[in-house]
C-alpha cells in the first residue's frame, strides 16, 4: 500500500506542477486570441474601404475598356476609308502618269514635227531665192 500512495503522491505532484504551468499558458492563449480578434475586427474595417475603391476603379477601366472598343470601331472605319481613298489617288496617279507619257511622246513628235517644218521652209526659202 505504500506504494500506491507514493505513486498517488507523484500523480498528485505531476498534476499540481502540470496546473501550475498551464495557468499561465491558458492567461497568454486567451490574450493572443483577444488581440487575433482585434487585429482581424480592425483589418476587414480597413479592407472593406479599399474594395469599395477597387470595385469603382475597376467599373472605370471597364467604361474605358468600352470606349476603347468603340473607338477600335471609328478607327477601323477611318483606316477604310484612307485605304480606298489610297486606291483612288494610286489610279488618279497612273492615268496623270499615263497621260504625262502621252503628253511627253506628243510633245516630242511636235518638236520633230517643227524642226523637220522649219527645215522644210528653209529648203524652200532657199530654192526660191
Amino acid at each position: 500500500m505504500v506504494f500506491v500512495n507514493i505513486a498517488a503522491l507523484v500523480v498528485a505532484a505531476a498534476v499540481v506542477v502540470l496546473v501550475f504551468f498551464l495557468i499561465p499558458l491558458i492567461r497568454e492563449l486567451k490574450a493572443a486570441a483577444i488581440s487575433f480578434r482585434e487585429i482581424a475586427c480592425r483589418l476587414e474595417n480597413d479592407i472593406q474601404p479599399t474594395i469599395r475603391e477597387l470595385n469603382g476603379v475597376l467599373a472605370d477601366v471597364s467604361v474605358i475598356a468600352e470606349g476603347a472598343a468603340e473607338s477600335i470601331g471609328t478607327v477601323r472605319t477611318f483606316v477604310s476609308t484612307v485605304d480606298e481613298a489610297n486606291k483612288g489617288l494610286r489610279t488618279i496617279v497612273s492615268v496623270v502618269g499615263g497621260a504625262a507619257g502621252v503628253f511627253s511622246k506628243s510633245t516630242l513628235w511636235l518638236t520633230g514635227a517643227k524642226v523637220a517644218g522649219s527645215f522644210l521652209m528653209e529648203k524652200l526659202t532657199k530654192k526660191r531665192r
